[in-house]
């Protein structure tokens, strides 16, 4: 992404001072993004959708999509206006070329049909705002709801209506107990469970191979426990604990490591702004 003058620069979608610039750069969010993919699996219509139209089921090119998707939440997060409009318009096009086939009724759906959107969206907010709270990141209750309002201007970057996305925890929460009459694991779900823990990665990546169990079955203790019975898991409370606990300890580790090592170019600017923002705040109220 380039560079702008920050005098007047343009943040995109959120910018200094933001909730969603505090969280999303602390490294235990990757197990945040993970654990989406699992939850949004679980809706067999996103599910069947993704993998009819994508290289996701193709071993040979999971890898390759998945970096894709990390791009597109990266330029979401940190990038200007314009460049997020280019990736959402991409998207979008996309999207709306695209079909997928019900294989309990038959029937074809289109791709961006609003409640595949929507399930897949609150699938990362949820997971993300789920995992640094458990992690330790200092955030309050209003925080929380702030992250999941903010979170609806990146809904519409993808085609969704922010006056239909939840806007608080509790919002989300009702949206999610409505939805688990219509859901569970099909097939394709189940199958990219397994995958997960011995994934196809490039030989140059070839530890995270190594890895991949350990970080799947810290992923999968995540999720709720009734997204775990779905998949024919037990959703025992002392997986909850053991989970959580793990997190913390990610995040406490994470924490000794130096800010230019711990986080990404992108971020690492995104806490500087945010550091020169709250002294600028601070300025104002002392002269004021």
């Amino acid at each position: 992404m380039r560079e702008l003058s920050e005098v007047g620069a343009d943040h995109g979608l959120f910018g200094p001072g933001s909730v969603t610039w505090r969280v999303m750069g602390e490294p235990v969010l990757m197990v945040g993004g993970i654990r989406a993919l699992l939850l949004q699996a679980l809706h067999p219509r996103s599910m069947w959708g993704t993998a009819q139209n994508s290289e996701l089921m193709d071993p040979a090119a999971a890898w390759a999509r998945l970096t894709r998707t990390v791009e597109f939440v990266r330029v979401r997060t940190y990038g200007t206006e314009e460049d997020v409009e280019r990736v959402g318009r991409r998207v979008r096009r996309l999207h709306a070329k695209l079909t997928g086939l019900d294989m309990r009724t038959g029937e074809t759906f289109p791709i961006d049909d609003p409640e595949n959107l929507l399930w897949v969206h609150l699938g990362e907010v949820d997971s993300y705002l789920d995992v640094a709270r458990r992690a330790g990141v200092p955030l309050t209750a209003e925080d929380a709801d702030t992250f999941v309002d903010e979170q609806r201007r990146a809904a519409e970057v993808v085609g969704l209506d922010p006056a239909d996305v939840p806007a608080t925890v509790a919002e989300m929460k009702d949206y999610y107990d409505g939805m688990r009459r219509r859901i569970y694991a099909c097939r394709e779900a189940r199958e990219g469970l397994r995958r997960m823990f011995s994934p196809a990665v490039p030989r140059h990546l070839l530890p995270l191979k190594l890895a991949a169990p350990a970080v799947g079955t810290l992923t999968v203790a995540t999720l709720p426990r009734w997204a775990r019975r779905m998949y024919g898991l037990p959703g025992l409370p002392t997986s909850d604990l053991a989970a959580t606990l793990t997190l913390k300890g990610l995040y406490r580790t994470s924490l000794a490591v130096p800010e230019r090592y711990r986080y990404s170019p992108d971020a690492q600017r995104a806490r500087r702004l945010t550091r020169e923002h709250e002294t600028g705040l601070a300025t104002w109220s002392i002269a004021s």
